[in-house]
Order: C-alpha cells, then structure tokens, then sequence
C-alpha cells in the first residue's frame, strides 16, 4: 500500500468518526430535548401545585411521584437543613425520595412557611404537610409539637418513626398562606415537605371552616404495584388514596370506568377495585376512632361503581348506616360512579361506623370501591385585618428588621409578634407598636401611617431622620408617639403640636437637636404665619428627602417572579387570532356596518380627536344620541389584534368611570368603534394654559377620585386584573358634568393573579408617564399604573404637562417639583390658575398622595384601592373646608344683620 492509499484510508476512518460523533452529539440532545419536554409538560400539568422538598439543596423533578419539587429557601428564613440518618431512608414511591431530607427550627416559638398561591383569595386549597424523623440527630426520640394553618390549630404532629403526613381543605379569605410549627416544649419541631394543590371548583368545600383529611380509602385487592398508595399522576388533585383491608372479598376490573364527569375527578385505578362480604354474609362495615373528650363534626363520603356484568333479572340493592343514620335505599349502574355524600355527623360518640347493608329483595352483596372522612373543623380565629398586614410587612421590608418571631399572621392570639399589640376586633387590628431601640434608619415610613387602629408608637432611640409627617395628626386612635432620640429635622407640624397641646396625643420629641419644635420657631420667627410654615414644612421636607431617597434606590436589584401572561381576549383566552369571519361578541353591544358609521358621522364630517388607533369623529344616532366613532386608519401602528382586544375588554368590563361601548364595526378592512360621548373632552385639553373652562380645586379633586375608581376597579373588580399600560391625562375623558372616565383600553393586558408580572418587548405607555422599573427591566404590573396615575396627580395638583418644555431642554414635572418642595413653597407647586382657592391641608394631602405613587420601585407603591381611600379623604377634608368657609361666611352676614340697629 503506497503513501496515497495510506492517507485515502485515514481521511475514511476520520470521516466515519466524525459521523460517528455527530450522530452521538444529536441522539444526546435529542435525548436532553426529550427530558426538557418532558419537564416542561409537567410543570404545565403541576401549574396548580407548589410542591417544597423542606431541607432540599435544589429544585428537582422527582421520578417517582412526577412532580417538580422547589426548595424551601424561598418560603422560609429561618430554620436549619438536615438529612435523615443514612440507614432510616425511605424509597416509598408515593412519597419519592423527599421524605429524606428535612428542616428542622430549634429557635423561635413560632416558624412558618409563606406560601402565595397564584390562585390568591378566596378559593379552595388541599394543604398537606409531611413529616418523618429518620433519626435525624441521633437521639432516637422524635419531638411532638403543634402544626397550625393561618392562625387556627391544625393538628399535633407526634411522628412515630414510619413517616406521616396531615392534609387538609382550606379555604383561604388572604392572598398568603402561613403554615406554622409551634414548638410546644416537646423537641425541635421539623418538617420534610410541605404540598398546596389548587382544587378548583371541586366540591370539597367550606367557607366557615376547613377539613381535616382523615381517611381516603381505596378499597378491594392490593393494587398490582410497588406502591401501595395512589396519587398523582393518578389523581388529578394529588390526593394520596390507601388501600384499606376490610377483611371483605375484593373484586376488581380492567375496564374504565364512565367518571369524565365526576366532580370529584376520583383515579380511574381507585374506582376499578371494591369491596363485598364473603362468607356469605350481606353487610360490609368499617369504624374509626378518636379521642373520646373532642366531639368534632365530620363529613363522610362513599364513592360506588358497578364493575361487574349483572346477570339479567338480578339486582344489587343496598342502603347505607351511618352512626346510627339510614340513608338508601341505592341501586348502581354498570360502569357509572355514585358518591352518596357529604353525610355531615356530629354525635357525642367516640367513633365514625357505617355499615353497609344488602336490602330484602337484593339478589347480590353491597360493594364499596372507595370511601373518605373529614374532620370539618370551624374557625375559631380570624387573621389580621389585610391593611394592618400589608403595612406591617412594609415596615418590615423598609426597616430590614429580622427577628425570629415576626412571622405568620401579626396578631396571631397565642403569642403576637414581639412589640406589638392586637385589639379583639374580628379580624383584629394593631393598635400598638414599639420599635425603640431597634437600629431603625431613615426617614419615617409611610407604612406606618397606614396602621389606622394603631393607638400607641413608639420609634424612640433609633437614628431616624427626615422630618415629622403630619400625617401623624389624622391618624384616628393615636394617642402616643414617642420619637425623641433620633436625628429628625424641620418643623413639628402644627396639627400634630395642637393635638399634642390638647391632651389628644402624649408626644415625645426630645433629643432631636435639629428638629424646629413649634414654641421654639414661634420666638425665633415672632410671625403669626409660623404656624402656617410649620404645618407644611416638615411635610415638604418628607416629601423631598422621599424623592431622593426613591432615585437612590434605583439602582437596587429586585428579585421579582415573572409568570407567562395570558393573551386578552372575551374570556381572556387565545381568541385574539380568530379571522373577521369567525369573530362573535355575544353582548349587548350594537353592531354597525359602515354604510351606518359613515352615516352616524356625516361622512366623517367632524374631528373630535386623533391617537395610535385613527381619528376620531363626533357622530350622532338615530335616537338623538351624541356619540363618539373611532375609527381604524389603514397606517396605524395599532391593527386588527388591537382593535379586538379594545373590542372585548369593553364588552365585559363595565364600570361608571369607565368610557362605554356604544357599538363597533367589524367590516372588510373598515373597522370602528363606537363610544358614549363626552362633551368636555379629555383632561389634557382642560388643563391647558389657553382652555376656557379651567377646573377649580375641588373639580380636580373629583376627576381624581373618579379616574381612581376607574383603575381600581380593573385592578381589583376584574379577575383576572386587568393593567392599562398607558394611563394619561389624554386618556382621562370628561362628561359634560366633569365625571372622569378612563379611555383607550387598546394596549391593556389581563394577568392571571394580582402577583403576575410580565416582560414587554414593545414599547408601552407614553413618555413622562411610564414606570421606571417597567422601562428598565420590562416587568409590567399594577403597580406600573399606580406610577403612571401618581404623574397624572401631579398634573392635576400642578396644571404642568408631564414633560415640562424649556429653552434649556425638557424636565419631568417630578424634578420641577423637588426644589419647590424643598423651600416648601406650596402656593408655586398648585396651579397658580386657582388663585390661591384652595386648602392648604388638603393640597399637601394630595401631594402626600401623589409622591407615593411613584417610588422607582414597584413593590414600594401603594394598591389603588389605599389610593382611592386616601383620595376620598382628601376630597372630604376639602368640602369640610367649604362648609366651614360658607357657615363662617353666613354668620359675618348674620351678626352684622344684627348688629346694624346699634349703629344707628
């Protein structure tokens, strides 16, 4: 073989290894394509779980049970990990391999897992809590302690070294879930997983209390598998079925059985086993006990199907005994499932017993294929008013205060969070705080003015600056307050410093050197404004040291879950890409065709407005009535998806301070809509320095409260929520009585649960109004409207436009404002258009109110439904105002009325 041939066979045997190798490298990532499918599959099918492997150093998917577990890191702070002794682990299949692994709490009473289903409020839950002491610390006696939902007693966990859990039904009033292990003196308590299942609208369901899982029982021959348990797959909801012996006859079948639409959505492999009585006998029976001194209610179910060919003429018949109560009798269908239940008990015995009894004219035994007991236990507590709790946990956040016993519910009545008091109020409230001497720094948050019940606070000692907020003053209950030894400064307020001198509220100042006290300023300044300048003051420096404090913050990371959005349609599912053809709104909504839309706007006659849609004309129906008809340019940035998902959003969602559909056109490439009109035009026009008709301070107020309504009702009233994305002045639409009504729905995006955010990719909103953390990260939300209706406040308070043009450039109206507020100038911060009508109290309320709604960072903003609280407030303090102005004004009338025949 010569040199060629040489080469020729080596360039063959590189070439196959090269093949060889490519098709290696495609099989392993075909391979990895597979697995990732096969994950992502059941994270779709568990999207309705949160599984926690407790003491687990990473998430993972378990192959056994399939189901993808997280660790506890993100729904716990405190606590140690822990593994089981080597030579106790357990290889069950239904429980996978996360019974090996545990966390233990040898500190604090109280330890609780937070948990935030997406589901949130009011909705069922299965709840299930594993534990299994594996000889974890070598001292061969496991602990007993106290495991507790919310703040209810759930049940006593004493684990006797073969591995338990308890599950429950829970019906959640809050959009968090504490689950909570009380060490009771008896060992360290521990935990190795911890379960949430959404149910549904299944029928296990209590809204007065929860169930307590006491048995589900599967029942007939030993199922043919390693496990002698069922659950998911098998079971939808991840209930774990036991197979039960009754000592009867089992009989079993390989037929499916008809239970698509059973509501109990019961495994297909639980229904094809039963039970019957052998030794010829007519009667199946069961008996379960419990302690004798608690007498609770329970809730039994029996679950039948026929799984046998009944010969013709022959009849199954049998009724049902249950402590002492008959119910029957009960013929069954081949193949069909029967749940006779819930049978409520509530007996002063000691024991659950049924029997199950073959009638006279029966010509067969009873079956039973499946069985379930509930312990139904009521509610004896109520968590925390949801105010309290949500202020609460800001002040927590703010301050970083880390201590053991500040978890779970705050007014939790065996112990509260140390310094702090609840009343008895159902739910109750807190109605007392002391952090002294707690290492607080900066300014006074704000989360602590929103503790309406709270009667005595105490921030002495801590190295708090900034200014006193007046705030404090309206805070109803308050009749302590203690803030010396800190590094306050300004001016006390005067309200504050007037409650304080009428025996209302015990204040505490000293050992502030540079705060102002009102006595102090009064002999400096020797003015009989001072008063006035203390009032505002301390309030504008808050104010400003927040804005400061808000841009610094910028630059801090946020860890926020980001969840898939859906897309928005009628039912907020996939219509938006059906053809023109196909689409059909069911409402009341008027159709046009545009032979009409041109006859309603007099061939397009008048403009009235233009936006991203199109233009739009003023447009009159046969009725007389004034309408306004949007219509669809052939060069808009906004199309056909846009113009349906307008469409929609305004035929399900109807709201007062919402701008109605009148009708829509949905022809050929001639697409309109068709709104209410509304005869003052949009805000932005009537806060113009040139409008005729300039809104007075008490107009502007109004049009607040209603656009705040508005937006709160497609926040909260709208499930899922649904997000403008592009709040504006613009957006704001007046009738001809000055009612507010928010527009242009068009960008708008509906999320799963209050807690969904989602990445944008185009460009959303309008320049001086958009989120700064939306615009740098791209994660919208509620709150992304919450800062956008903070810059329309602004332009309300101030008549400026949000991007204030100059010679030198364009400012944003937030930094025309911070050197005003610095000097405490509020006559230049309102519109001087009002002249000065105003009152001064109020109009810093309003500018409260505004600058907390546009912290850069979104979870420091407040719900629109605290805004809209805090708007009808302000609006309330400013028609007291009047009142009190037209009574003062009537009495000058009435006393120089009187007066007059004396000075004749």
């Amino acid at each position: 073989m010569d040199g060629g041939q040489i080469l020729l066979s080596y360039i063959k045997v590189w070439v196959i290894l090269l093949l060889l190798s490519a098709t290696f490298q495609n099989s392993k990532l075909a391979a990895k394509n597979t697995e990732q499918d096969k994950k992502r599959k059941l994270a779709e099918e568990n999207s309705g779980f949160i599984s926690i492997d407790c003491g687990a150093e990473a998430d993972y998917l378990d192959g056994d049970t399939g189901i993808s577990y997280k660790t506890d890191k993100d729904f716990i702070s405190t606590g140690k990990n822990m593994f089981i002794a080597p030579e106790h682990n357990l290889t069950t299949v239904y429980y996978g391999n996360m019974m090996n692994s545990l966390r233990t709490f040898p500190e604090g009473e109280r330890n609780c897992y937070t948990l935030k289903p997406r589901q949130g409020k009011n909705q069922n839950y299965y709840v299930r809590a594993f534990f299994y002491y594996g000889n974890y610390d070598s001292k061969n006696q496991a602990p007993k302690f106290d495991l507790y939902i919310g703040v209810n007693y759930w049940a006593t966990v004493n684990e006797d070294q073969d591995g338990t859990y308890n599950s429950i039904i829970y019906y959640s009033v809050t959009d968090t879930i504490h689950v909570c292990l009380v060490n009771t003196g008896s060992g360290v308590p521990f935990i190795n997983g911890l379960d949430l299942r959404f149910m549904n609208d299944s029928p296990y369901r209590t809204m007065n209390g929860f169930l307590i899982h006491v048995v589900h029982a599967d029942l007939g021959l030993y199922p043919n598998q390693s496990s002698s348990s069922i659950r998911y797959k098998d079971d939808v909801f991840d209930r774990i079925w036991a197979h039960t012996n009754l000592d009867d006859l089992g009989i079993e079948t390989n037929i499916d059985i008809q239970g698509s639409d059973d509501p109990y959505r019961l495994p297909v492999e639980v229904l094809r086993t039963a039970v019957q009585p052998g030794n010829g006998l007519n009667s199946l029976s069961f008996s379960y006990s419990y302690p004798a001194s608690f007498t609770p209610r329970f809730l039994v179910y029996f679950h039948f199907a026929e799984i046998e060919q009944i010969a013709p003429g022959k009849l199954r018949e049998f009724t049902i005994t249950l402590n002492g109560l008959n119910y029957g009798p009960f013929t069954l269908e081949y193949l069909k499932l029967l749940t006779i239940g819930p049978n409520e008990l509530q007996v002063p015995e000691d024991q659950v017993r049924f029997s199950i009894n073959a009638t006279l004219r029966s010509d067969l035994p009873p079956i039973l294929n499946a069985f379930e007991i509930f312990e139904l236990r009521p509610l004896r507590y109520s968590p925390t008013n949801q105010t309290d709790v949500d202020a609460i946990m800001a002040i927590k956040e703010a301050y970083k205060i880390d201590r053991v016993d500040w978890q779970g519910d705050p007014c939790w009545q065996l112990t509260t969070w140390t310094s702090l008091q609840c009343n008895n109020d159902n739910p109750p409230r807190i109605i007392s705080l002391n952090l002294s001497s707690s290492q607080l720094s900066g300014n006074i948050a704000v989360s602590l003015l929103n503790l309406r019940a709270i009667q005595s606070l105490d921030l002495s000692n801590n190295e708090l600056t900034g200014t006193v907020p007046e705030a404090f003053a309206q805070l109803p209950n308050l009749t302590i307050l203690y803030l010396s030894g800190n590094k306050l400064t300004g001016v006390v307020p005067h309200s504050v410093k007037e409650k304080s001198n009428s025996g209302q509220l015990q204040l505490s100042l000293d050992g502030n050197p540079d705060l102002c006290k009102m006595d102090t300023c009064e002999k400096k300044k020797g003015s009989f404004l001072v008063p006035v300048i203390a009032s505002v003051i301390p309030v504008s420096m808050l104010l400003l040291l927040s804005i400061i404090t808000i841009f610094w913050r910028l630059k801090r990371e946020e860890n926020m879950i980001q969840h898939e959005i859906r897309r928005l349609n009628v039912s907020l599912s996939s219509s938006v890409g059906l053809s023109r053809k196909e689409l059909s709104l069911k409402s009341k909504n008027q159709p046009f065709t545009y032979t009409e839309i041109v006859s309603i706007t007099n061939n397009f006659q008048t403009i009235i407005g233009e936006g991203g849609f199109g233009k739009v004309y003023l447009g009159n129906l046969k009725d007389e009535r004034q309408v306004a008809v949007k219509l669809l340019s052939q060069s808009s940035r906004q199309g056909y998806k846009e113009f349906l998902a307008e469409v929609q959003l305004l035929v399900i969602v109807h709201h007062r301070n919402l701008v109605s559909l009148v009708g829509y056109c949905n022809e050929q490439e001639n697409m309109a809509l068709v709104y209410e009109y509304m005869a003052n035009g949009n805000l932005k026009d009537q806060l113009l320095e040139n409008s005729t008709n300039m809104l007075n301070w008490r107009a502007r107020l109004q049009i607040a409260v209603d656009a705040a309504h508005g937006l709160e009702y497609l926040h909260n009233g709208c499930k899922p929520p649904i997000v403008h994305r592009d709040l504006k002045s613009s957006n704001i639409l007046l009738t001809e009585n000055h009612q507010a009504k928010i527009a242009d729905f068009g960008l708008s995006k509906a999320f799963a649960t209050e807690a969904d955010t989602h990445v944008i990719t185009v460009p959303a909103g309008t320049p001086g109004y958009i989120d700064p953390e939306f615009r740098a990260s791209g994660n919208l939300n509620k709150k992304s409207d919450v800062y956008s209706f903070g810059i329309l406040l602004c332009e309300l308070i101030t008549g400026q436009p949000p991007i204030i043009r100059g010679d030198e450039g364009h400012t944003h109206i937030l930094q025309w404002v911070s050197p005003l507020l610095e000097r405490g100038d509020i006559q230049s911060i309102i519109d001087p258009r009002l002249q000065g009508e105003f009152n001064t109290n109020c109009a810093w309320k309003a500018l409260e109110i505004t600058l907390s709604c546009v912290p850069p960072t979104s979870t420091q903003r407040p719900d629109m439904s605290d805004i809209l609280g805090e708007l009808k407030e302000c609006l309330a303090m400013e028609m007291s105002s009047e009142m009190s102005m037209c009574d003062s004004v009537e009495m000058s009338l009435l006393l120089s009325t009187d007066m007059a025949p004396n000075l004749r």
